[in-house]
């Protein structure tokens, strides 16, 4: 009888400085993990560059998962939007972009710099400050490029990600649940409205006073439409 599974907590690391390790790598190892968890298809769900690697999951492995929550997202990869998608909001990204990139092996000040970030995007700081501060603990050494690659998300940004998907999104056959903030400047509102018109049959729940990220008041009514959506897949 074979004893209980074991999970070491590794993942493939790749150099953040010529990163190899695709998108839809990444969309390959959540197909894999859900087979291996065991008790059926999964409900997928993924935020910001994490719902691109959602959607392209559930296009390549359609067979793991039974449901779909998509989260300030869009569908097309990191780089230029298509021209009927609402890009990056100029104002905000140049405020961004002027902030001082900080000492990468200094835990304090990457915390600052996550909270001063949040703040220009119209986030919680304190909730950004206490993610980058649990990021960088999490994070195997303190070599300025790694902890950068972690909590800018750098590797993901210079990820080949072709071929497109957003042609495919028609083809998603589980449910779909797209939420999205109002207020955010990131990603803004058409991208999860255009994907909500789609992805076939797909609900969407846009957040009046949210931003890019979810905010904590939110959480329970989106876990709740998500609990709702699983129930419906089963």
């Amino acid at each position: 009888m074979a004893g209980p599974l074991t999970w070491r907590g590794e993942s493939t690391t790749a150099d953040p400085e010529a990163p190899a390790y695709t998108l839809r790598d990444l969309a390959a190892d959540a197909a894999a993990l859900a087979g291996v968890l065991g008790g059926g298809p999964a409900h997928l769900a993924g935020i910001g560059v994490g719902g691109m690697v959602a959607q392209v999951a559930a296009l390549d492995h359609p067979g793991a998962f039974s449901a779909l929550t998509l989260v300030g997202t869009r569908a097309v990869a990191p780089g230029p939007s298509d021209d009927d998608l609402p890009d990056h909001d100029r104002a905000t990204m140049s405020r961004l972009f002027a902030h001082a990139m900080p000492d990468w092996s200094d835990r304090e000040a990457v915390a600052h710099f996550a909270a001063a970030g949040a703040e220009i995007l119209g986030d919680d700081p304190e909730t950004a400050r206490a993610v980058a501060a649990r990021i960088w603990d999490r994070t195997p050494g303190t070599a300025p490029a790694v902890q950068m690659a972690n909590q800018l998300g750098m590797v993901f940004s210079r990820l080949d990600c072709a071929p497109r998907w957003r042609e495919r999104l028609p083809e998603i056959g589980v449910p779909t649940l797209v939420v999205h903030g109002r207020r955010d400047r990131f990603f803004p509102v058409g991208n999860g409205e255009a994907i909500a018109r789609e992805i076939p049959g797909a609900r969407l729940r846009v957040l009046e006073e949210a931003a890019t990220a979810l905010p904590e008041p939110a959480v329970g009514a989106v876990a709740e439409a998500m609990l709702t959506l699983g129930s419906t897949a089963s």
